[in-house]
């Protein structure tokens, strides 16, 4: 089993890395979950966790790439809102590592 402790508390992972259970998430866990991914987090990238955890309370799905996309130009800006950006801030897939940073679920389109 995968896992990480963090504060002192055991937080069990699944073998891709994202949380077994979404309500362990807090600031730390996700500073060490972007740790993993060799992430140092800035106030960009707590920009788009933040959106990705609002977007999920509101509609109970981690959203797919053009989805987070969308949602990030409308929020913070045509300049935020490119896959460029996202890229350059969660390289990879943006959608998959960001939302497993976030402490949600996979997006159902990431391989």
């Amino acid at each position: 089993m995968n896992k990480i402790e963090v504060e002192g508390a055991t937080v069990e992972l699944d073998r891709e890395g994202f949380l077994r259970d979404l309500h362990q998430w807090s600031r730390q866990v996700a500073v060490e979950l972007a740790r993993r991914e060799q992430i140092d987090l800035g106030d960009e990238h707590w920009e788009i966790i933040d959106l990705l955890r609002s977007f999920y309370k509101e509609y109970k799905v981690s959203p797919a790439m053009r989805i987070l996309v969308k949602q990030a130009g409308i929020k913070l800006g045509r300049e935020k809102g490119s896959s460029l950006h996202l890229l350059r801030l969660f390289p990879g897939s943006p959608a998959k590592v960001a939302s497993k940073i976030a402490g949600l679920p996979k997006p159902t389109n990431c391989l």
